[in-house]
């Protein structure tokens, strides 16, 4: 790499920032030891998390649910998508503490691996939306009726898109020995600011997608008592918010450094707000898990049958409302 070489990709080391086409160079120093303790404990956090309740979710869905519901298929690959993403952090611990050792090879296939992860929930979090816009909007739809095989259609080509996406990604990042350095990165700055350009487009896209599906949603919904629309509506709702308040801010930031800064000053800030925001994203995987926990009724049910389960001399919990096959009953047999 040339002195073009500048670091705000998926990458952890920023220990010194080039501007493209500049010679001069804005030391981090105490910037870089500050957070090289906090992101070895927060993504490994982040990690057991992620694997836990992830794992946890794909067991319920598995053992009680409706596998075939368009819902369920969706979050089901959503959970796989932020356990392809979270089982990628330990890379990023290790090379925060030693740079990168693992190779080219695993260089390109991290950062391919993390990139499929992030833009697989964006598109499977945008179909979970309009698929809940189309019920409420048209309850008499076809949708509940759609097979397995048409949600297996519709994930096999989500995933090929975030595949296909992120080859160029997988081309042009490769191991860099920079100032007695090694980090993985792109060979080229202008593929970065590529891939930048292209990450928030889509993240635009998508909400904008999802923002006209909920105002549309929340306006039929004012003339309507349905609880189970409203319940179900309010989960998708704050996935989707948790979603999007996690991601933007490092979407923002990511392209506001491609920008060259006035002061150095002012990019030390504005690199510091960055990794803080890429912490914070970062760290989603492991929350849709938690929020199943708290917002989902019909999840907690679930768990407090694996709890009576596998641990019968726990306190007893009241019993949750059971159809004649021990199936709820809910109008989509999604897991909310």
């Amino acid at each position: 790499m040339d002195e073009e070489q500048y670091s705000s990709g998926w990458d952890e080391n920023y220990s010194l920032v080039n501007f493209p086409n500049e010679s001069n160079v804005c030391e981090m120093g105490s910037y870089h030891r500050f957070q090289t303790h906090f992101t070895t404990v927060l993504y490994t956090l982040a990690f057991l998390l992620s694997l836990l309740g992830n794992t946890l979710v794909l067991w319920i869905l598995f053992k009680y649910e409706n596998r075939t519901s368009l819902t369920n298929i969706f979050i089901m690959n959503l959970c796989v998508s932020d356990l392809v993403f979270s089982c990628m952090l330990p890379f990023w611990v290790v090379d925060q503490t030693f740079e990168w050792i693992f190779g080219e090879f695993l260089c390109k296939a991290v950062n391919a691996i993390f990139s499929i992860g992030y833009y697989s929930g964006v598109f499977f979090l945008t179909l979970m939306t309009i698929l809940r816009y189309l019920s409420v909007v048209n309850p008499l739809s076809t949708l509940r009726s759609q097979t397995r095989y048409c949600g297996s259609l519709v994930c096999l080509f989500v995933w090929t898109c975030s595949i296909l996406i992120v080859v160029p990604e997988m081309i042009h990042t490769t191991v860099v020995e920079n100032l007695n350095e090694v980090t993985c990165d792109y060979d080229d700055w202008k593929w970065k600011n590529v891939d930048i350009y292209q990450r928030n487009i889509l993240f635009l896209i998508s909400f904008g997608i999802i923002v006209f599906c909920y105002i549309n949603i929340l306006i039929i919904l004012l003339g309507t008592r349905s609880r189970r629309k409203h319940r179900t509506v309010k989960l998708i709702l704050v996935i989707v918010v948790a979603f999007f308040l996690s991601w933007a801010p490092y979407n923002i930031l990511s392209f506001l450094i491609t920008f060259p800064s006035p002061t150095c000053q002012y990019e030390k800030d504005t690199r510091l707000a960055f990794h803080i925001s890429r912490k914070i994203a970062f760290s989603h995987c492991c929350l849709n898990p938690v929020l199943y926990v708290f917002a989902g009724v019909k999840f907690k049910r679930h768990l407090f049958r694996l709890r009576r389960q596998y641990l019968p001399c726990g306190d007893e919990v009241s019993s949750p409302r059971i159809g004649s096959q021990g199936k709820f009953h809910y109008e989509d047999g999604s897991i909310y």
